[in-house]
Order: C-alpha cells, then sequence, then structure tokens
C-alpha cells in the first residue's frame, strides 16, 4: 500500500502539470475537492477499523461464551449413569484441546484438522448423551443433552464469526479512495516544486492505517489475535478437577 501511494503521489508531483496549472487556476475550488476527499477518506477508513474491532471484540466475547459452554456442559454430566459420565468428560477434555488448536493455529491444515477434530468429538458427545436419554427420558438428562447441544452451539457461533471478514470489495473502493486522495495531494503541488519527501507521510499513514485494520480484522495471522485464555485455563481447570 505504501508503495503504490507513492508511486501515486510522486506520478502526480512530477507527471500530471497540466492538472496542477488548472489545480492552481482554480485555487479555491481545487482546496474544497481536496479537502472533501481526504475528509471523506478518513471518515471511511475510521468507519472500516470500527467494523474491524467489533469483529474483534466478537470473536473474544464467543470465546469466552463457548468456553462457558463447555464448563456448563462438564458440570451436568454429573447428571448421567458414572459410565456416560465418565466417557462424555473424557470427551470434553479431547473437545476443549481440539478448540485451543482451532483459535491457536496459523496454517489452513491445522486449522481444517482442528476443526474435523472439533466436529467428530461433538458427534461423539452427541451420541454419548443422547444414548441415555433416548433410553431414560426425564428433566435431568435433558439437561446434560442441552449442554452438550450449546457446546455445539456456540463452536458454530465461533467459526462463523472466524469467517465473518470484512468484504474484498469494501478493501478496493478503500484503496480507490486512498489512490485518488494522494494524487489530489500531489496535483496541489505548486509548478515547479517537483517531488517533496513531506508526499510520502500521506502514503505512510495511510499504509499504517490500512494495517491495523487487516491485522485486528484478521483472527489467525499478524500481530493482534484471539487467543483462547479462557480455553486454556478451562482446560487446565477440567484437568486439575
Amino acid at each position: 500500500t505504501f508503495l503504490g501511494l507513492a508511486l501515486a503521489a510522486w506520478l502526480a508531483a512530477t507527471r500530471c502539470s497540466g492538472l496542477r496549472q488548472e489545480a492552481a487556476r482554480l485555487n479555491r475550488e481545487f482546496d474544497v475537492v481536496q479537502g472533501a476527499t481526504l475528509t471523506l477518506l478518513g471518515l471511511i477508513v475510521g468507519f472500516t477499523f470500527s467494523m474491524a474491532l467489533d469483529r474483534y471484540e466478537q470473536r473474544k466475547g464467543l470465546e469466552s461464551a463457548e468456553s462457558a459452554a463447555i464448563s456448563t456442559a462438564w458440570l451436568r454430566a454429573d447428571l448421567l449413569p458414572a459410565e456416560d459420565r465418565q466417557k462424555v468428560r473424557a470427551l470434553l477434555l479431547q473437545y476443549v484441546d481440539s478448540r485451543v488448536a482451532y483459535f491457536d493455529t496459523r496454517m489452513p491444515s491445522r486449522t481444517r484438522e482442528a476443526l474435523a477434530g472439533s466436529r467428530q468429538l461433538q458427534a461423539e458427545m452427541w451420541a454419548a448423551v443422547t444414548a441415555h436419554a433416548k433410553a431414560n427420558p426425564t428433566s435431568l438428562t435433558t439437561l446434560a443433552v442441552s449442554g452438550i447441544g450449546e457446546v455445539v452451539k456456540s463452536a458454530g457461533d465461533s467459526e462463523a464469526a472466524w469467517n465473518n471478514r470484512i468484504p474484498g470489495t469494501a478493501w478496493l473502493l478503500m484503496a480507490a479512495m486512498a489512490v485518488f486522495a494522494t494524487l489530489l495531494v500531489g496535483i496541489g503541488l505548486d509548478e515547479g516544486h517537483g517531488f517533496s519527501r513531506m508526499l510520502l507521510v500521506l502514503p505512510l499513514v495511510i499504509a499504517t492505517a490500512f494495517f491495523l485494520i487487516a491485522d485486528v480484522e484478521s483472527p489467525r495471522m499478524g500481530i493482534i489475535r484471539v487467543v483462547p485464555e479462557n480455553l486454556v485455563a478451562l482446560s487446565h481447570s477440567l484437568r486439575g478437577s
């Protein structure tokens, strides 16, 4: 982004003499267009960052909700017979590890493996609780079944949130606005001044803003990531109990 915008600023400052002459002739009108474009770009960048931050907070909240659902299912396993209880809790321990792996991994192949493992364990847990519930349909077994159902639902919500990204079209439109804004800044230079290093400030600022948005918006890559702290703590707690 920085190199592309720097190139746009250089082209506007060194190759668009006709446009610079027209901008100098329409000084007041050009200032209005330039200011409006930069203001609109700032609003769009701020709005997009707000979208990315909302998605980041949503993913963090759903990770916490997933941990709470697993903890509830663990407690409700006490309502099952001893054999089924031990089986469900053993599966829940494996399931917590698979969810931690899903949140932690950055490689697409490992993500698919963790997701497949989670879904397999979900099916096994569901079969374990429903087998007893069908044979003994009581309000207590219903609670155990609903606990596992909430575990499955919370995982689906998390996966949907992680796949909810800012559309590529929005990125393209924002990039196009950044190019136009940079071109207008370069065109606004007085004739004969040539390219100034000060023109690199705007591309650097815009590129940094784009980097921050992309980093917050990306659930796996980058510096700012959703760390499964609640799931890791839950795993230690369940094994300690």
